[in-house]
């Protein structure tokens, strides 16, 4: 599985994500009127996609929630497409691609759960953290090391630069 995931990372231009499960570990911690949701993000994820979009691969998020706290991750990690409140996660990816005149092949995703299988199957490379569903991990090309909210969009960023010979360069510019 690894092998053919590694190359089916070698051609990725886009990288879309789930939030819940994925770029969080799924809890939901409700606050004040300002501020309805509170959700943890992992510093190692950011990093790893602001390598990724130093490589001039894209990242966007497609997520079924809508949230003030996803917005703004979103703006600090400089992702322009961000789809929230999209059930239908298949067809927002296939209307992203459409729009940015890419061919699935081209695109990795990354989602958790039973709403993230229509993404995952059209996807080029269908990823998941360890700790998805069954029917996700049943689907996915590859799965991180690690369960989302802890570093499996890390590992997935980290995973598709290695295939593209991308990781020496990136680590020798922090010595």
């Amino acid at each position: 599985m690894t092998g053919r995931a590694a190359q089916k990372a070698e051609s990725i231009e886009l990288v879309v994500l789930d939030v819940d499960g994925v770029m969080t570990d799924g809890t939901l911690l409700y606050g004040g009127p300002d501020d309805p949701e509170i959700k943890a993000f992992n510093i190692k994820d950011g990093l790893g996609i602001k390598l990724l979009q130093q490589c001039s691969i894209q990242v966007a998020i497609i997520t079924g929630r809508a949230s003030p706290a996803v917005e703004r991750r979103a703006q600090e990690l400089g992702i322009t497409t961000l789809i929230q409140s999209r059930e239908d996660k298949g067809k927002a990816l296939e209307e992203l691609l459409s729009a940015l005149q890419l061919p699935a092949s081209a695109s990795a995703y990354m989602g958790d759960d039973l709403p993230d299988l229509g993404a995952l199957q059209l996807a080029g490379l269908a990823t998941c953290p360890s700790n998805a569903a069954d029917a996700v991990k049943a689907c996915a090309d590859w799965v991180a090391p690690t369960p989302g909210g802890h570093g499996a969009v890390r590992a997935l960023c980290d995973f598709i630069l290695q295939a593209q010979g991308h990781i020496p360069d990136l680590y020798d510019s922090f010595r």
